[in-house]
Order: structure tokens, then C-alpha cells, then sequence
């Protein structure tokens, strides 16, 4: 079962972290706590994928889901921290040119 830690920075930037793996079955839980992040006035979220230890193209699927709800609400979505398993999924559909993945949740919205 995936764990979601989900908080707010001094920045104003909503940080989102998924334990485990984010497939079919956990996919659900981070469209839903971006979409309570976006609802309550933050609309700039790093997705920090530090801990998950494995994506499928449902995870990928609620990461696209939430890129098109932060910029309908006037924010942006940003992952960081991927593994290598994850990059390859975003690699492998042209992904990683939409969802620039960044080294740190600290980098995610340092620069545009």
C-alpha cells in the first residue's frame, strides 16, 4: 500500500510525497490529494518521488492529470527526485520533456 505525505512549504509550494509504489491502485490517492492541494489555494505542487520505488502508466496517468488541474488553476506540477525505473517510464513516452524532472524538492520551482 502507498503512504502520501502531503504538507505545505514557507514557499507556498504544496510537496506531495508517495511511499511505495504509485500504480492502478494508489494513482486515485495522488489525483486526489492534488486535487485538495489545487482546491485550497495552492496550485504550484513538487511531486517529490524520492521514495517511490515504482511507477506504472496509471501513476504517470494522475501525474498528467494533476499538470492540467495546477495549470487550469493558474500553478504547475513538478516531480523530483525519480529513480531510474521512473525516469525510464518518462524517457519512454517523451515524458520527461513535459514533467522536466528536477533533483530536489528544493529545485522544483527554483528556476522556470
Amino acid at each position: 500500500m502507498t503512504e502520501f505525505t502531503v504538507e505545505r512549504s514557507d514557499q507556498g509550494v504544496g510537496v506531495i510525497r508517495p511511499v511505495g509504489r504509485l500504480t492502478m491502485v494508489s494513482a486515485r490517492q495522488l489525483t486526489e490529494a492534488i486535487a485538495g492541494l489545487v482546491d485550497s489555494g495552492t496550485p504550484r505542487i513538487a511531486v517529490d518521488l524520492s521514495a517511490t520505488e515504482f511507477m506504472d502508466s496509471s501513476g504517470l496517468g494522475a501525474l498528467i492529470a494533476g499538470l492540467k488541474s495546477t495549470r487550469q488553476a493558474g500553478g504547475d506540477l513538478r516531480i523530483a527526485a525519480p529513480n531510474e525505473q521512473v525516469l525510464t517510464i518518462l524517457r519512454l513516452t517523451n515524458l520527461d520533456k513535459v514533467l522536466r524532472p528536477r533533483d530536489s524538492v528544493e529545485e522544483a520551482f527554483d528556476r522556470g
